[in-house]
């Protein structure tokens, strides 16, 4: 019997944070709540919640994703009691990472199952763009000032768009 000389992908390794078809079905779950006709901030904010929409940004999708750029795809866990200040921190930096110049879309979403888990989808335009988001005052200030310490895990991981 002949061997097959397909070379099958390596298996995902136990440690890896993300494979990469974990990371665009989610994004493209992301992207569907985003882009939902049938869910608003104004219908949200009746029943007193806050749904994706109410971080949107003005730019279209193809306008964030023209150009390719720097996915950066993050998970978060918060240390027990503390995601409710986790959530109330994100709250007052989301808008302001989202006005950055080289931010072509920032979204956080909050786990339904488990509350504590945060996930977030960065697209900037380049590199540089990233550096500079990590240099801002509100990600000192907000992210490596107030949430960093309230955390029990952080996770990254960095894609180029195809």
């Amino acid at each position: 019997m002949k061997r097959s000389t397909y070379a099958r992908p390596p298996a995902p390794r136990v440690h890896e944070v993300f494979s990469r078809r974990s990371v665009i079905t989610a994004f493209g779950a992301v992207l569907a709540i985003y882009l939902s006709p049938w869910t608003s901030s104004s219908q949200a904010q009746q029943q007193g919640g806050r749904t994706m929409n109410h971080y949107a940004t003005q730019k279209s999708l193809s306008d964030a994703v023209d150009g390719g750029g720097l996915l950066v795809v993050a998970q978060w866990e918060a240390k027990p009691g503390e995601a409710d200040k986790v959530a109330a921190i994100l709250d007052r930096f989301l808008p302001e990472a989202q006005r950055e110049d080289g931010v072509k879309l920032f979204l956080i979403s909050r786990a339904k199952d488990n509350p504590a888990q945060f996930l977030f989808y960065e697209l900037f335009r380049d590199e540089a763009a990233f550096k500079a988001h990590q240099e801002s005052a509100h990600f000192k200030t907000y992210i490596a000032g107030e949430a960093l310490p309230l955390l029990a895990k952080r996770e990254r991981a960095q894609y180029g768009l195809l």
